[in-house]
């Protein structure tokens, strides 16, 4: 009698269910990891938006701020922030007040509503 060489089929069942197992444990993390990434993404625009208001009342002694003042090539912020989550800065912001405390943004994507606290 022959002995051949290789895995047999149960072998090769067992390995394949133990990286299926593998995988389904670590999908909740990686997913947690992407939100709590695209989380402080959308939070350090608006903190670079919340810094250009800042500059641009300095700068002009208004006590206003609209989304045409602060964005543009000769603005403070050069493009607009890239979104991440389906989330529009543009219409969040229709005008930013001096002395505002925070800025909230709602991400679709992420089922939540950002907030930046100043």
């Amino acid at each position: 009698m022959q002995k051949r060489k290789g895995f047999t089929l149960v072998e090769i069942m067992i390995v394949v269910v133990i990286i299926g197992l593998l995988a389904v444990m670590a999908l909740p993390a990686f997913n947690k990891v992407r939100q709590t990434s695209q989380t402080n993404v959308v939070i350090n625009n608006l903190r670079q938006l919340a810094n250009a208001a800042d500059q641009h009342f300095i700068e002009t002694g208004e006590t206003q701020a609209t989304w045409a003042d602060l964005v543009g090539t000769d603005k403070y912020v050069k493009t607009a922030p890239k979104a991440v989550g389906g989330e529009s800065y543009a219409n969040s912001f229709a005008t930013i007040n001096q002395g505002f405390t925070q800025l909230t943004i709602n991400v679709p994507a992420l089922n939540t509503v950002v907030t930046f606290n100043q």
